[in-house]
């Protein structure tokens, strides 16, 4: 019988330790990772928090050591473009013209920066953090320090970069057309929370307006707000959210939407053919509804779940969405969602004025979200609240003297 041959889209966090799975639970045949750029798989997190602070060498940001995969029989195969997957013939093309078979074929081809594309966007200094190299770079420009740094949107790549550049003592702007930080994520409430922490750390915060163009010859020197505004700027960095990587798919004929649509195994619409990390969008068993969850502990755990569904095994990929985030002195986890219009109630529990807090956002009574703001240990019972789908007094959760483990 010819050995069975599964090719992995995608030399990332989800596609390496998918790749690592496959040999942990025993898959003899062929591993294929494939991947576009010439770095090997790495983490993203760093980018945008150690690696960029300069605490973190580049080499703790990759997945494996380099000599992992020879050594665990995994063809890695970098600075390689996947063109196209031929479902009927079930290959796919690659851009050295070579073409492979597949018994299974995963998709972990991630997001890309959304662009703004107003008028002097092409200008130098204009930065957009997605990959290693990237962070490198803004590395290199924030760190002289003494610099004017524009940043466009306060989500968390804005919020994150925003502080590494304070961190090297450059004068920091940071623009966003939403009325709070994180807006979209964590509503008004504890956005402000954020809001006030870059306050107090020297951050000039413009909210109500975007970006209505760039100024510079060459080289950019002022950012134009829709409000009409000009901020001088030596650099810029523009965090204004990703797009999924979704065209091979879509040229596939796969069911695409905001995502490639994927089950609870995380099997696209083509039973020999799955999706993890950023670019899936998955139908979530306890949610009950799809979502597409960008953050790294996604990519972490998709990848290894979608191995396992690859080889025959049962799986219901069920994951919280986890987050976290390091902004000056702040660290904070976050579990489930809490997006405004799902929810009816934050309750808190600690002391906001001193950042030393958990909050929970709720929905009839019920925690569907919760964050830990400088209080740790705490994220196993947050996620035990939310799973249980219990309501809990209001009274109760703001109580420190009342345990989270007997609410669940």
């Amino acid at each position: 019988m010819p050995e069975e041959t599964f090719v992995i889209v995608g030399a990332s966090l989800a596609g390496a330790k998918a790749a690592e799975t496959l040999r942990e639970e025993g898959f003899g045949g062929r591993v294929l990772l494939v991947g576009d750029e010439i770095e090997r798989p790495y983490e993203r997190p760093p980018l945008s928090k150690g690696f960029l602070l300069g605490k973190e060498p580049r080499d703790k940001a990759h997945v494996h050591e380099a000599d992992w995969y020879d050594k665990h029989d995994v063809e890695l195969r970098l600075g390689v473009e996947v063109t196209a997957v031929d479902r009927a013939a079930r290959q796919v093309h690659l851009a050295t013209r070579e073409r492979v078979g597949y018994d299974r074929l995963l998709l972990a081809t991630g997001a890309s920066p959304r662009r703004l594309e107003v008028p002097g966007s092409k200008l130098q200094g204009i930065h957009y953090l997605r990959s290693l190299g990237d962070s490198a770079k803004l590395r290199e420009a924030l760190a002289p320090g003494g610099r004017r740094v524009v940043v466009a949107g306060a989500g968390w790549i804005g919020l994150e970069t925003a502080a590494a550049a304070r961190s090297y003592g450059n004068d920091v702007t940071l623009i966003e057309p939403e009325p709070a930080p994180l807006h979209a994520v964590l509503g008004p409430e504890v956005g402000g929370v954020f809001a006030d922490l870059h306050r107090d750390h020297g951050v000039d915060l413009r909210f109500d307006q975007g970006v209505a163009g760039f100024w510079g010859a060459g080289q950019v020197s002022a950012v134009v707000t829709s409000g009409g505004a000009e901020i001088p700027a030596d650099v810029v960095v523009v965090g204004i959210g990703v797009r999924p990587n979704t065209r091979l798919a879509e040229d596939a004929g796969l069911e695409v939407s905001d995502g490639i649509l994927v089950d609870a195994s995380l099997r696209t619409s083509d039973p020999d053919v799955f999706a993890a990390g950023d670019v899936a969008a998955a139908y979530h068993p306890l949610l009950g509804r799809r979502i597409r969850v960008e953050h790294w502990a996604n990519a972490l755990n998709g990848g290894p779940a979608a191995a396992r569904a690859m080889l025959g095994r049962e799986v219901s990929y069920d994951r919280l969405p986890y987050f976290f985030s390091d902004q000056y002195d702040l660290g904070m986890e976050m579990s489930g969602a809490a997006a405004p219009g799902e929810y009816d109630e934050i309750v808190y529990r600690g002391d906001v004025a001193a950042r030393e807090f958990v909050a929970f956002w709720l929905s009839g009574g019920r925690v569907v979200a919760g964050m830990n703001v400088n209080v740790w240990d705490v994220t196993g019972e947050v996620q035990a609240l939310i799973r249980s789908g219990r309501r809990v007094e209001a009274s109760a959760l703001a109580d420190p003297a009342v345990p989270l483990a007997g609410l669940a």
